[in-house]
């Protein structure tokens, strides 16, 4: 039996079938019951094409990934779609995954758009200023952004970490340990995560009485080498910091190779916490963990990121949805006073 023998048998449009299936709100539960009803009774397993014809949606989320330099496809980016491709597979619809020069992603979305091959899309790591945003507006198609930009937040859906509150808190914990001497090694600044995490970071040493040093901060790639690099350049100009901020977990492993070629031991002489996406390759776990950390699940923010695409899409209700989650501060082996207190 088809979608349409379906709908005959039961009296009713092949559209309203098609929603009672998929779990649209619009359908009243007493429709919803005796469809689905009908469906195990003569074992109908709905054609993705046929309910995409039906409710004239494509059940399709677009993703466009630009080849840039450094806005590359990474292991912080594969645990995302991980999580997001769970909650797609959960809600029948499919991941359209577009990876194109920087230079041709506008008009990826405008073909997007044109055609309807994808109900909506994910907007992937917002500049501080980002023109996307008002090209989507303009568009007319759903979206929602991991992360945020400096725009106007309300008149658009997006979900994001508190960058800002967690590098300040954290910032504040060392200050309180007794640290004084503070670096940071930050994703590149352009990007509006790390701009938060910068200014949070600032705050608190402003808030502290303490100079901001210009030497102890690095901006670039999150990636082993970067810390690898900020700690043999700080140790080369004798300007090792009691302690230092990681945007990544991964440059961290980096600070702490060089650290071990120059007999530095993490949480004696350099006090070390690291902004953890708890990749799924790569765990801080433990009764207590390497690392004093900032966690927050980047798998889960796919998750969450694609549910409210979803429930835009089923809902055709495109209101501006805004979710804002708290990064947990998790205390490990590499953080203690420092060795002159």
């Amino acid at each position: 039996m088809n979608l349409k023998q379906l709908a005959q048998h039961l009296k009713l449009s092949p559209t309203t079938v098609s929603r009672a299936l998929n779990g649209y709100p619009e359908v009243s539960e007493r429709t919803r019951e005796r469809v689905m009803s009908a469906a195990a009774q003569h074992n109908y397993h709905p054609s993705h094409h046929a309910t995409s014809l039906a409710i004239g949606k494509s059940r399709a989320i677009g993703h466009v990934v630009p080849l840039t330099e450094h806005r590359m496809i990474n292991p912080h980016f594969s645990d995302f779609i991980a999580g997001a491709g769970d909650a797609y597979a959960k809600a029948g619809f499919d991941m359209l995954l577009s990876v194109v020069p920087e230079s041709e992603e506008e008009a990826v979305y405008r073909r997007f758009a044109k055609d309807g091959r994808v109900d909506g899309v994910i907007v992937h790591g917002p500049l501080v200023e980002d023109s996307r945003i008002e090209l989507l507006q303009s568009l007319g198609l759903p979206f929602v952004v991991h992360g945020r930009t400096l725009d106007e937040e309300s008149t658009y859906s997006w979900m994001d970490v508190n960058n800002f509150r967690a590098f300040e808190r954290a910032t504040q914990f060392l200050i309180d340990l007794g640290h004084q001497h503070i670096g940071l090694v930050n994703g590149f600044e352009y990007m509006n995560f790390a701009a938060r995490r910068r200014d949070g970071y600032f705050k608190a040493l402003r808030n502290a009485g303490i100079q901001h040093d210009p030497e102890l901060r690095f901006s670039g790639e999150m990636v082993e080498p970067q810390g690898y690099q900020a700690v043999q350049a700080l140790i080369a100009a004798n300007k090792v910091p009691t302690a230092l901020l990681f945007s990544s977990i991964l440059p961290a492993l980096g600070a702490v190779r060089a650290m071990h070629e120059h007999n530095l031991v993490p949480g004696k002489d350099i006090s070390l916490i690291v902004y953890d996406d708890q990749l799924s390759f790569l765990q801080n776990s433990g009764d207590i963990p390497m690392f004093t950390s900032l966690r927050s699940s980047i798998q889960d923010a796919g998750s969450s990121v694609a549910q409210m695409l979803i429930d835009m899409i089923n809902s055709n209700d495109t209101q501006p949805r805004n979710l804002l989650w708290e990064a947990e501060l998790v205390l490990g082996s590499s953080t203690a006073p420092p060795r002159s207190l």
